[in-house]
């Protein structure tokens, strides 16, 4: 059902403590507390947040040569993963079960020897609801992080709407977009590393085509954060900003409702109406009345796609 639900929305802009997936989840439920005192009912959180977005490493990796260094540096990023059911989760679950609010949060997941850059979604009433492994990783993020597929491409109804999460570069993706489109997402969460210019344009133009509310959280993080060994190509002069923000509220008629704010933690509110969807949708549904499937069509394989599948027999 669309419509019908007016509630304060929050997208936190604030760094991870790199290689301390305990530390961060603490300040993520720190800052969930916060923003759930502000009146927040979903709040939405950056991409690879619990878990660290390594900016600026290379993992000794060239074309054609791995380094014993880079192999070091996989190791300690890999330990500083996450899995969906361990420690640092339960931390955010609780956050969000003590407020009672929607929690969209990025995580580098670990499945044995491969990570995911994932966003999780989590109900504070019925725990975590589904995650989304990003599909693609961007240029040299597919040394480190594997490839998702189309069974992780959830829209979850909730009690103030229904709910995606399309991860950075994805949002370039219109195949990807027509798909949460089409699955009916209203509250289009959009956690990223992307702090250029050209982001926010982005994202109003999402919030415009797809007529739903667009929730984009980026990192604000600086090179002190980092261990003093850490080696990053883009902050080795003195303690530069690694990421700057740049987060985000867009209305569904494209409208900034909140942001973007540049160079310091934040936490942006929103209030909204989610009847604005439908006031939207009046002249334009991309996958409704404004389609044409008689000429366009897309397929979507949400099938889980695994490298080895056991048969009994049976």
């Amino acid at each position: 059902m669309l419509g019908n639900e007016t509630f304060r929305a929050a997208v936190v802009q604030a760094g991870a403590v790199p290689f301390d997936s305990i530390a961060t989840s603490e300040k993520a439920a720190r800052l969930i507390d916060e923003a759930a005192s502000g009146g927040a009912r979903l709040i939405v959180f950056p991409e690879a947040f619990i878990g660290g977005y390594p900016k600026g490493a290379d993992f000794g990796t060239v074309v054609g040569q791995r380094s014993a260094e880079g192999r070091e540096a996989f190791r300690a990023y890999h330990a500083a993963s996450v899995s969906v059911d361990g420690p640092e989760v339960a931390e955010i679950r609780q956050a969000a079960e003590r407020h009672g609010v929607v929690v969209v949060i990025g995580i580098i997941e670990r499945t044995r020897a491969t990570l995911y850059c994932t966003a999780l979604i989590i109900d504070g009433s019925r725990g975590t609801l589904a995650k989304h492994r990003k599909l693609m990783p961007t240029a040299a993020e597919r040394l480190i992080w594997g490839f998702g597929d189309g069974s992780t491409l959830p829209v979850v109804e909730t009690g103030i709407g229904n709910v995606g999460a399309v991860i950075c570069w994805e949002n370039y993706m219109p195949a990807l977009r027509l798909a949460m489109y089409g699955k009916g997402v209203t509250l289009y969460c959009a956690p990223t590393a992307d702090d250029r210019d050209s982001w926010l344009p982005s994202m109003r133009h999402i919030g415009m085509e797809g007529r739903c509310f667009v929730f984009s959280a980026c990192q604000h993080i600086r090179r002190s954060a980092y261990p003093a060994d850490y080696e990053c190509a883009s902050g080795d002069d003195g303690d530069v900003v690694l990421m700057r923000g740049g987060s985000a509220i867009i209305g569904p008629l494209g409208e900034v409702l909140a942001g973007p704010v540049f160079d310091e933690d934040a936490i942006l509110f929103a209030d909204i109406d989610t009847d604005d969807v439908v006031r939207a949708r009046y002249d334009f549904d991309v996958t409704g009345h404004y389609a044409r499937p008689d000429i366009f069509t897309l397929k979507v394989d949400e099938r889980p796609r695994l490298a080895i599948e056991t048969c009994n027999g049976a």
